[in-house]
């Protein structure tokens, strides 16, 4: 049977209705307290069974939410690093772009954190398998590459280098949780100095 495109976009909009639900019950109550009864009660839904209708049991809900969040994040990196013309500004660009996205979407940051601690599907690798997976450090080494290929960048290992420019970033939504008041504008500053400090070429 052909679907209807107006079934498709309905699907569609459910389905985000239900992950944007799923993000806001684990923001507010914690992974182990978001119970399909939870988010069906905050999407406002009837019955959970709309949940299990949309979507293939907990771990297919969780993917998604924590794909959502994610996908917010790379869209909102993008539109500003690649703007940038030169390495140096990209690499300052990303750094406080990250930091502004970390610290103007705490409750998504705060449910990303949760599923990154506690999200164990049955089948397929964890979130934080997936953030230790090397390649998820692959868009800043290109950077950091293309840094040294022009010559703004020194000579330095890049895998190094993309381990502690995103590590250093990984833990500010724990920060946040125990210092909510910290100003993260500071923060960037630092970092921003730090990293020129560690990747600028001498003149």
């Amino acid at each position: 049977m052909q679907v209807r495109k107006e079934d498709s976009v309905t699907t569609s909009a459910r389905r985000a209705q239900i992950v944007a639900a799923t993000i806001e019950t684990i923001a507010d109550l914690g992974y182990h307290q978001a119970s399909f009864a939870r988010i069906a009660e905050r999407a406002g839904l009837s019955s959970t069974r709309l949940i299990s209708y949309h979507f293939d049991g907990k771990d297919d809900l969780m993917g998604q939410a924590i794909v959502t969040i994610y996908e917010g994040i790379a869209t909102f990196m993008t539109e500003r690093v690649s703007a940038q013309t030169s390495p140096g500004a990209a690499l300052d660009t990303y750094i406080r772009s990250l930091i502004g996205f970390i610290r103007d979407h705490r409750r998504e940051m705060r449910a990303a954190t949760e599923i990154f601690l506690n999200f164990r599907p049955e089948k397929g690798t964890t979130a934080q398998e997936a953030a230790m997976d090397p390649a998820s450090l692959g868009h800043i080494e290109r950077l950091l590459f293309w840094g040294q290929e022009s010559g703004e960048f020194r000579r330095f290992n890049t895998r190094v280098m993309a381990m502690a420019v995103q590590r250093a970033m990984d833990g500010l939504p724990f920060l946040l949780e125990g210092d909510p008041g910290a100003d993260l504008d500071v923060y960037a500053d630092e970092l921003v100095e730090l990293f020129r400090l560690a990747t600028r070429a001498t003149p």
